[in-house]
């Protein structure tokens, strides 16, 4: 089923102006003000970003251009530069779109047909969220039936049991049909401890958010260092879930100090304002990249990379390469080739942001922990051990 929303109308309603100032475009008044203005992303004088928009006083016809010669268009191509700006989630971009375009003009979300997947989860960005909706228990009082969880996982009871106080189990009040418990992590911003939503995982691969989550400057947070001083945090590790910043966890607790650490799952979802609002709470503390291997999970890390130097940087995939725009530059890569360190050359980085990935041969910390790569690695057969040891002898020097 196509998607019932006219983005005609919703043009008339939302202009190219509304979303630069979202995404932190300001008026540049020294320009002028007539049948253009300009606005700027200021980045403090370093790489900033000029629009040049068109009709400023008709937003059904408002278009720009980047005052450095990128292409522009309208509104719908501003949203669409900047998708992985909005905490938005969809089948599509196109979805993501028309989500987008439907929150700034405060309408009701549209009938999405078949990409109703998130109502039917109990997940809608839309809502504000309820913790009446939602019966919690401790996870400490249940370890049991944690572990029903995390032991198919390859997570430990001694690792569940470090995370515990900042688990639970979770119950919808209003899915009638299913009466039973799941696994909650519970959603909050960095400093509070007020739940502002949980993402929620059960079994058989079930995973959801609970309604009305704040997934744009909330996430789940596990501050292990006990310090009340947010300060004496020195590194933040970041993974797409919580299943995934646990076995991070497992598999490097002995490398790792505890005491200054502090572990973030996003929920499988990359708003700007969950980033920068966390590592401006711990503002000396060093952001690491544990994203997984994948092509998304790298982009994650280059923009987060970008984010914390103040850089706006458009990432575009195509089928084998990954265009970059920064507010000077444009440059691309090979897919395979996606990376902090390969935006390092070719962007000065002033913001060291860490990584430390799962091994190459897996997609993430979980997959690892479990033993389960990728792709099936071969084992050299007993023929071919004894073929390359009998070469690297015949090649040796005698004495």
């Amino acid at each position: 089923m196509a998607i019932k929303v006219s983005f005609k109308d919703l043009k008339a309603k939302v202009g190219v102006d509304d979303i630069a100032y979202y995404l932190g475009y300001r008026l540049d008044r020294s320009a002028g003000i007539g049948r253009y203005i300009e606005m700027v992303l200021d980045n403090g004088g370093i790489n900033s970003d000029k629009l040049v928009i068109k009709n400023p006083n008709d937003k059904s016809s408002q278009t720009y251009f980047h005052r450095n010669g990128a292409k522009g268009g309208d509104v719908v191509n501003l949203i669409l530069e900047n998708i992985n700006s909005f905490g938005e989630s969809g089948c599509d971009i196109w979805e993501i779109v028309a989500k987008v375009m439907v929150r700034f003009a405060n309408e009701p979300i549209p009938d999405y047909g078949d990409s109703k997947y998130l109502e039917k989860t109990g997940y809608n960005e839309s809502q504000v969220f309820d913790p009446k909706r939602y019966e919690t228990q401790p996870a400490e009082e249940h370890l049991k039936h944690m572990m029903s969880y995390f032991s198919r996982r390859k997570i430990t009871e001694e690792t569940v049991r470090v995370f515990s106080p900042f688990l639970c189990r979770i119950k919808d009040l209003n899915a009638t049909a299913y009466g039973n418990y799941n696994l909650g992590f519970p959603y909050t911003e960095p400093g509070s401890v007020k739940v502002l939503g949980y993402e929620i995982r059960g079994y058989n691969g079930y995973k959801s958010k609970a309604a009305g989550t704040n997934s744009s400057s909330a996430a789940w947070i596990v501050d292990l260092s006990n310090k009340e001083n947010p300060l004496d945090v020195r590194n933040v590790y970041f993974t797409e879930s919580g299943y995934d910043i646990m076995a991070f966890y497992q598999a490097n607790r002995l490398k790792i100090d505890k005491d200054s650490s502090v572990f973030v799952s996003l929920g499988g979802t990359f708003s700007d304002r969950q980033i920068t609002g966390i590592m401006n709470h711990y503002s000396e503390a060093r952001a690491m990249d544990c994203f997984d291997n994948d092509l998304p999970g790298r982009i994650y890390g280059v923009r987060m990379a970008g984010l914390l130097e103040g850089l706006h940087l458009n990432i575009i995939k195509s089928d084998s390469s990954v265009i970059i725009r920064t507010c000077d530059k444009e440059f691309s890569m090979s897919s395979d080739d996606v990376s902090i360190a390969e935006l390092s050359k070719r962007v000065h980085l002033r913001y060291k942001v860490g990584q430390w990935k799962a091994a190459p041969a897996f997609k993430d910390w979980n997959d690892q922990i479990m033993n389960k790569p990728m792709s099936i690695i071969q084992g050299k057969s007993k023929y071919q051990r004894d073929e390359k040891l009998a070469e690297s002898r015949k090649n040796c020097f005698k004495l």
